[in-house]
Order: C-alpha cells, then structure tokens, then sequence
C-alpha cells in the first residue's frame, strides 16, 4: 500500500504544482509538507536509534567473539594435557602389565623348579636311605661274622659259622673278589673237613685269620662309605633348603612387586578413566563454544549486512523526502499556493464567500469533499484525504478531471501490483520451499548433531547412572498412573460441560437465525411492492430497513465461532483422552521393557560411541553443505524483501483499499453527475 499511496502522493503533488495554489500550514498543501517533515524526522529518529542499538549490539559481537576465541584456544590446550595425560597412563598401564606378567612368569618358573627340586630331593632321600641301610646291614653283618669268626672254634658250631660267612657271601655291597675268597673259605670248612680232631681246629684258625682280615678291611671300608653318603646327604639336604629358602624368597619378593604393580596399573587406571572424562566434557564443552561462536558471527554477519542495507535504505529513503520537502517549500510550489489557496479554516467557516468569488465553484464541492473526508476517516486512506482537501478549494472541472485520472491511476497500479505480486508469490514461494527444506535439514542436522554429541557425551555417564534408572522407572510409572488416573477424570468433566455448552449456543442460534430469517423475508417483500413515485420523491433513502441484520449477522457468526470452538474442545478432549490413554500404555509398555533392558544395556555402549562419533562426522559435513546452500536461499531472499515483501500492510489489505478508494471516488463522480449515493 506504501507503494500505490506514494504514486498517488506524487500524482496530487503534480496537480497541485501544474495548478500553483496557495497554500498555509492548515491546507492540504501544508498538510502534505507537514506530513514528509514529520517522516523525513521518524526516518531519522529511527536510523540514529538503529545505529546506537547497532554500535551496542557490533560491541558486543566483537567482545563475543574474542571471548569465545579464548575460551576455544584454552579448551583445545587443554585438550591436549589431557589426551598426553591419557597417551602417558596408557604407556604406564602397558609398562605395569608387562612387568606383571614378567613377574608371574618368574614365579610360576620358580614354583616349578620348588616342586621339581623337591622331586629330585625325595629321589636322594629315598637313594641315600636305601643305600645308608644296605651299608648298616652289611656292617652289622660283618661285624658279626668277624666276631664269629675270632670266637674259639670250639665255641661256634659249624654250622652258625657257615651260616654266618653266607650270610656275608649274599650282601650286595660285598666284592667279588671277597665273595670268591669266603667261597672258597666256605669250601675250605666243610663238615667233612671239619670233623677231625681238635689238633686240626688250630689249622682251620690259621686259614680264616686271612678272611677275617679281609672282612674287618670291608667293614672299614663300608664304614667310611657310610660316612661319606651322610655327609653327602647332609650337605645335600643343605643345599636343598637353601634353593628352596631362595626360591621361597624370589616367589615372595616377586608377589610382593606384582601387588605393588597392579595397585599401580590400578590407580594408573583410574587416573587415565577420571583423564578421559574430563576430556570428553572437555571436548563437549570446546564443540558447543565451537558451535555458539560460528552461530554467533554467522547472526552478527548476516545483522551487519542487514544493518547496512537498513541504513542505506533509510538515508535514501530520509534523502528523498528532504528533497520532497524542499520542493514542496520552495517559492515556486509553496510560495504561489501561500499566494493563492485558501486555508481550511477559511473553507470551514466561509464557504459562501468563497462561493461567490469562485465562478467555476459548484455546490456539490463540499458534499463531495464531506463524502471523501468521511469515507477516508472509515478506511484510514491518506489518498482519499488529500482528494477532499482538493476537492474543497479546485474548480470544478478540475476536480472533475482530478477525480477520473485518480482512478485510472488507481487501476493502473492494481494490474501492476497483481502483475508484480503473482511474480513475487513464485518466487517467495520457491525460495520459501527452499529455505524451509534447508532450515529443516539444518534443524535436523543439527538436532542430530547435537544429540549424538550429547550421547557421546553421556554414554560414560549412562553405565554408572543404568542402576539408578531402573528406581527412576518405578517412581516415573507410579506417577504417570497418578497423573493419568486425574487426567481422565478431568477430561470426562470437560466433554460433559462442553456438550452442555453447545446445547446452549445452539438454541440461542436458533433463536436469532429465525428471526432474521423472518426479517429478510418481510423487508424483500417491502423491496418488491415498493411503486415508482419513490423516484420522484425527495432524497431520503433508497435502502428498506432490515433490522440490524450486519450486527445480528455478525453475532451469529460469533455464535458459530462459538458453537465450533465448544464442538472443538469436546472433540479435541475425547481424541486427547484416547490419545494419553494409548501413550499411557505405550509408556507403560516401554518402561517395562526399558527396565528390563537396562541391565543388559552396559556392554553395548561402547560399541554405540564408536557409531555415533562416525554418525557425527558425517552429520556434521552433511550440516555444513546444507548451510551453505540455506545461505545462498537467505541471499536470494533479501534481494527480493525490498519490492515483493510487504511492509506494514497486506497485499489484501492493499487491493481492499485500493477497491475502496475506487469506489469512493466512483460515487464522488456520481454526486458530480447529480446522483444520489448508493
């Protein structure tokens, strides 16, 4: 509407500069003047307003932006203690394994080499012991047989002899040479050869001396023998408990040392767990400082181009009327119509003598100028109060010419403005689409970026918190069947007093439509006996009376509205009822089955970091291709603001307008032909 008012502006300021009439501040002239000094200081009120809000809003954009910058560049140092902090607890936690493990090695090496040196130990035990009582037998065995044999002849029975030297013959430990010897000994002391006479005893004594020589050097030997196995078998045995005491040791030492290193590898473990979190919400905290920041100087750029095509437009817009002004002030325009147009006052107050020194004045002047001036009031159009200043103080083939070429304007604009709007509504439209295709990716993308950045983010957290949720389940479902037991209860009240309620509107509609029903119906009735003297009758009126039908038509309206707006929340409480009712048990039903999921829920959150940091990735390119495009649409779209968009009043509130300013000036033509209005 600014645009047809300006060009309607323009065509009156041209009548009133081709007619040069005089002008003060209280005629249309002054009036107009007026008006575009009172813009021209709205426009610049406004743009010094616009700039000191700017200077505050740029001060704050740039110490944003270096905040923000700081806060980036800290979390990023302190991203990488971090991550070297992690890197040296990891090569600790290897180191510490390594160790541990060597050290378990070492002791199951050395309980091995335990058992097997006490195998070997019991195998010489057993050995010594075996050999130390073949030794003691032999011994005792010799001694005896030495004994036997140095006894007097007479005293030993041949046979205790025999069986004693054969006793000694069968000892293991005994030579072969001595066997042989006591052999041959035993041969020598038959019982045939050892029945003579005591003078032949004295011969045998003289043949064992030789055997009993022989036997007592056995014994001496065996004896030292034996003593050398014990003390092969003492030292042995303290050779035993010494590995044994060193292994024993080794194995405590090396336990000892494993306990330490896995304390360590522990608290190592830790460290590095407490590290990673703190990286992660460092990381959380440096990509939402990431993301304020590039919004923020993506709003303070796209504010700055705004602000300076604003400012642009405003000083051109200030311009023009500063020049609108001084035309308008200028000798050649406002001079002569100071010289030569009456002022309101004087058209208020002496219409009769204007009358009369205006040849070319016609009365129907002032009742059209009364016309205009009412009918501008109505629909608030500056144009058509401009046209009943003109129509005032103008000859009256002048305002009759004013007036036609008026709506011939008029109609020009509206064929071009609907030309121009069907342009415009393509191409908003289309970039509309796109923008909000765009928008919507980008709020997708976005959205998508920001959870899986939070469920990063939170996966840690979730394994700790799984416990707790399943107590949260229980509390969240107690209080969900308390809420839903009051919810239904309160719906079933509502859709009872909203059927109530329409029963009432609709009686009282029916009341009201049957009434005007009828009174349309007599008024047509009226209309149609009406007889032709009403042509020739003095003006009155040519409408019948039918009631305040606009107004009851507009309450009955109102009752519709009503009417729906009752049937709409009866209807819209019963599906919201089904519907909270079916969430319910879908909430219900998830709960339950959230519960239960939650204990198995731990082993899979690693796994679905791993995917949603691949997710985030890909997300995040895909984000940033679609910004660049919404922001080529964006562009596209200020180019077009200033002559599609419309500024203050509608397109249809424009052509509505337009079409009544039309029509004003349509029956202001009539009441210049000499007919009524109607």
């Amino acid at each position: 509407m600014q645009m047809a008012v300006g060009t309607l502006v323009v065509l009156l300021l041209g009548v009133v500069s081709c007619e040069a009439r005089t002008a003060t501040d209280a005629t249309p002239l002054g009036k107009v003047i007026q008006m575009l000094e009172e813009m021209s200081a709205k426009g610049t009120a406004e743009k010094h307003e616009e700039e000191v809000k700017f200077s505050a809003f740029s001060t704050w954009c740039r110490d944003n932006t270096k905040s923000k910058a700081d806060e980036i560049a800290a979390g990023e140092d302190e991203m990488g203690m971090q991550a070297a902090t992690i890197q040296k607890a990891a090569a600790r936690i290897r180191s510490l394994t390594d160790r541990t493990h060597e050290l378990e090695e070492d002791v199951g090496r050395w309980n091995t080499d335990k058992k097997s040196a006490s195998t070997v130990r019991q195998m010489e035990k057993a050995d010594y012991t075996a050999t130390t009582n073949d030794y003691s037998e032999s011994i005792d065995a010799l001694t005896e047989a030495i004994a036997t044999l140095k006894k007097r002849m007479g005293s030993v029975s041949q046979a205790d002899l025999i069986q004693t030297v054969a006793k000694v013959h069968t000892l293991a430990l005994v030579p072969i040479s001595a066997k042989k010897a006591l052999s041959a000994f035993l041969q020598q002391g038959q019982p045939e050869e050892l029945s003579y006479e005591a003078p032949e005893a004295a011969a045998y004594t003289s043949q064992s001396g030789g055997v009993i020589e022989m036997l007592e050097k056995l014994k001496v030997e065996f004896a030292g023998k034996k003593s050398v196995l014990d003390k092969e078998e003492l030292n042995a045995q303290h050779a035993y408990e010494q590995i044994m005491q060193m292994l024993s040791d080794s194995i405590e030492n090396a336990e000892h040392e494993v306990s330490n290193k896995k304390r360590a590898s522990a608290e190592t473990a830790q460290l590095k767990a407490e590290t990673q979190g703190a990286l992660e919400q460092t990381t959380a905290d440096k990509a939402e400082d990431t993301k304020y920041k590039k919004e923020m100087v993506s709003m303070c750029k796209l504010k700055t181009t705004d602000f300076e095509a604003r400012q642009k437009l405003r000083g051109d817009e200030i311009a023009a009327l500063n020049q609108a002004v001084e035309i308008m002030g200028s000798q050649g325009v406002k001079g002569s119509g100071d010289k030569h147009l009456p002022t309101l006052l004087q058209y208020h107050k002496k219409v009769s003598l204007a009358q009369l020194r205006s040849a070319d004045y016609n009365p129907l002047q002032a009742r059209i100028s009364m016309f205009l001036s009412d009918r501008a009031k109505t629909i608030d159009s500056r144009l058509l109060a401009l046209v009943s200043q003109r129509v005032a103080v103008d000859p009256f083939t002048k305002v009759k010419k004013m007036i036609k070429d008026l709506i011939s304007k008029l109609m020009e604009e509206g064929t071009s403005e609907t030309e121009h709007k069907g342009w415009c509504d393509t191409e908003l439209t289309t970039n509309k689409q796109t923008r909000d295709k765009k928008s919507a990716d980008i709020a997708k993308a976005t959205s998508e970026v920001e959870d899986l950045t939070a469920a990063i983010a939170q996966l840690g957290q979730d394994m700790e918190d799984l416990h707790a949720g399943v107590a949260e389940l229980d509390s969240a479902m107690a209080t969900a069947t308390s809420q839903r037991t009051d919810t239904k209860t309160t719906n079933a009240a509502t859709v009872k007093e909203a059927k109530e309620a329409q029963a009432g509107v609709a009686s009282a509609i029916a009341i009201l439509k049957d009434f005007y029903a009828k009174s349309a119906e007599a008024t047509a009735l009226t209309q149609q006996t009406a007889s032709g003297p009403a042509d020739d009758a003095p003006e009155t009126f040519s409408a019948g009376y039918k009631g305040q039908l606009g107004e009851g038509g507009s309450v009955v309206d109102f009752l519709q509205v009503i009417l729906s707006d009752f049937a709409r929340l009866e209807a819209e409480t019963a599906s919201s009822e089904a519907q909270e009712a079916d969430n319910y048990k879908t909430y219900m039903n998830e709960s339950k089955m959230d519960k239960a999921l939650k204990t198995n829920e731990i082993s899979h959150k690693e796994n679905s970091k791993v995917n949603k940091e691949s997710d985030l990735h890909a997300t995040t390119r895909e984000l940033k291709s679609t910004q660049e495009q919404l922001d080529k649409a964006v562009a596209y779209y200020e180019k077009l603001k200033p002559t599609c968009v419309d500024s203050g009043i509608t397109y249809k509130e424009r052509v509505e307008r337009r079409e009544q300013e039309i029509q004003s000036l349509q029956e202001a033509l009539k009441i210049l032909a000499g007919t009524d209005i109607a």
